[in-house]
């Protein structure tokens, strides 16, 4: 066990944050990668995701039925996938050598899943079967929640409805006219909570096909407060689902076999994301990664409750 044993309490295990969806350090989305977190109990990974304070921390732990199990920690919650987390941790495991270029299983809450490392180090991650249907929301609703003018979801509402979408984290997907509303969105998060939560969904991904980048199919935005993360700058779930929810509803003619997603840009954390979801195969997900930061991090002993809940 990479650990060792500090002298006032507790053990250090080696802890890094990793920005994945981007090529460039301090850009993308930081996950917080725990690559040995065998023998840590919920409490003492929930700590150490409230103190890495990133969106998602993923924990590395050894499976029976897998390559390897990873569970997903934000500041307050497990959640049962997290792409971009997925993808850093192998991007650093692969940098590291841990893993080899090729077809890895990776066993999550929603079960197993496959992730391919190729040669270049770009992580591909492939999600559970789609899941997607067109929901009964009021446009003034979701206008007030996202803090947009709902004229912009009419504009696109007659093709593209709002719909729950899911590959494993589901989300309420809303399609917006222009790039100027999606960039000017200022969220209650209480009201996109309960309008997430009205859905059965983790949060709520908009998107616009009026994008930055000529290259990119699109343009998006994911707020997940439910599970303490107001705003996720780049994500892999979401965009997972997006994908699947574009091809459900025969978005283009012919759903491109490799399409990018680009997000982030509004809070400076710009990345990309390449979908892969035609024909309703399961939604498959690709990025590339760059460790921002790497060292350790002292975790508490269990019986020391008063630090882990405080």
């Amino acid at each position: 066990m990479d650990s060792d044993t500090d002298s006032v309490g507790g053990e250090s295990r080696a802890a890094l944050l990793v920005d994945a969806f981007t090529t460039e350090p301090l850009a993308g989305n930081a996950a917080g990668v725990v690559p040995d977190a065998d023998g840590l109990t919920d409490d003492q990974m929930q700590a150490v995701a409230r103190e890495l304070s990133v969106s998602e921390t993923a924990f590395v732990l050894p499976s029976a039925d897998a390559d390897r199990r990873v569970r997903y920690f934000t500041p307050t919650t497990e959640v049962d996938l997290c792409g971009h987390a997925t993808i850093a941790t192998h991007a650093h495991l692969a940098e590291t050598g841990a893993v080899d270029p090729g077809a890895h299983t990776l066993e999550t809450n929603v079960g197993v899943l496959d992730v391919e490392v190729t040669d270049d180090g770009r992580v591909w991650m492939t999600q559970n079967s789609p899941e997607v249907y067109e929901v009964d929301v009021d446009y003034d609703r979701v206008g007030d929640a996202l803090g947009c003018d709902p004229n912009a979801f009419r504009d696109v509402g007659a093709e593209l409805p709002v719909a729950y979408a899911t590959s494993g984290l589901p989300f309420l997907v809303v399609p917006v006219n222009f790039l100027e509303r999606v960039g000017n969105m200022d969220p209650d998060f209480a009201a996109v909570e309960a309008l997430a939560a009205d859905h059965d969904a983790a949060g709520v991904y908009a998107f616009t096909f009026d994008a930055l980048d000529a290259e990119s199919t699109l343009h998006g935005r994911c707020f997940v407060p439910g599970a303490g993360v107001p705003e996720d700058p780049v994500t892999g779930t979401a965009s997972g689902a997006c994908g699947a929810y574009l091809d459900h509803f025969g978005a283009f003619d012919g759903t491109p076999d490799v399409m990018t997603f680009e997000q982030g840009h509004f809070v400076d954390r710009p990345g990309h994301v390449y979908v892969r979801a035609a024909g309703g195969r399961k939604p498959t997900v690709g990025g590339d990664a760059v460790t921002a930061f790497d060292g350790t991090i002292r975790v508490p002993d269990p019986e020391e409750d008063d630090i882990i809940e405080a």
